[in-house]
């Protein structure tokens, strides 16, 4: 087995317990036994669990931001509806390992982790510039999208909590119906922050 293939085992085993318990509560030998490897080995990798929970951490933020995307065509409620659906789907993945990201009490967080989470929200906010026509967004617009992502990052922490109610579907369009809503609430302040949308974007979704 390639190094990266190794290493790509201890990480993809971490978040396999990540599954069961939060990653505060893995340790070394927990993971050498999920993969089957000695303790040797594991540091050859890694050296503590602090690394391989950054490691870990770290392929769940990639995976969100892969995730994460919003077609060329098709109306702009309908692109976010897919694009929440990724999202969802990895947080529903790795919900422990989300939480623990966006934790910032989580004994697992650290300056690594944090940068990992502004890139997800960087991302999703360039996503939405792009696709809304505003390249060099006014700081009312930047205000509108940044609070929505933090919205979204709320509700679905909220989400997990609650045993994942209200179902799936509902949480994902009332998030976008709150865009929307967030939006008009800012144009209304300010005429030039409008988004470039069509018709059927401008009300509620689906």
């Amino acid at each position: 087995m390639t190094p990266e293939a190794r290493r790509a085992q201890l990480v993809s085993a971490a978040l396999d317990l990540y599954g069961a318990r939060s990653p505060e509560e893995v340790a070394v030998e927990d993971v050498t036994r999920a993969a089957d490897v000695s303790r040797a080995l594991f540091y050859r990798y890694f050296s503590g669990m602090e690394e391989l929970h950054v490691a870990a951490l770290g392929s769940v933020a990639e995976e969100l931001i892969g995730r994460v995307a919003l077609p060329a065509d098709g109306s702009l409620d309908s692109q976010l509806a897919d694009a929440l659906d990724g999202f969802l789907d990895v947080v529903g993945r790795h919900s422990r390992a989300y939480v623990a990201l966006l934790r910032s009490g989580s004994v697992v967080s650290t300056g690594e982790t944090d940068a990992m989470v502004d890139g997800v929200r960087d991302h999703i906010v360039d996503l939405l510039c792009v696709r809304g026509g505003v390249p060099d967004p006014t700081p009312l617009q930047l205000m509108t999208l940044r609070g929505w992502v933090a919205l979204v990052e709320g509700s679905v922490l909220v989400w997990l909590e609650a045993s994942r109610v209200p179902a799936r579907s509902e949480l994902r369009d009332w998030l976008v119906e709150q865009l929307f809503a967030m939006l008009g609430v800012t144009v209304a302040r300010d005429p030039d922050a409008q988004f470039s949308t069509t018709p059927s974007a401008l009300g509620t979704s689906r």
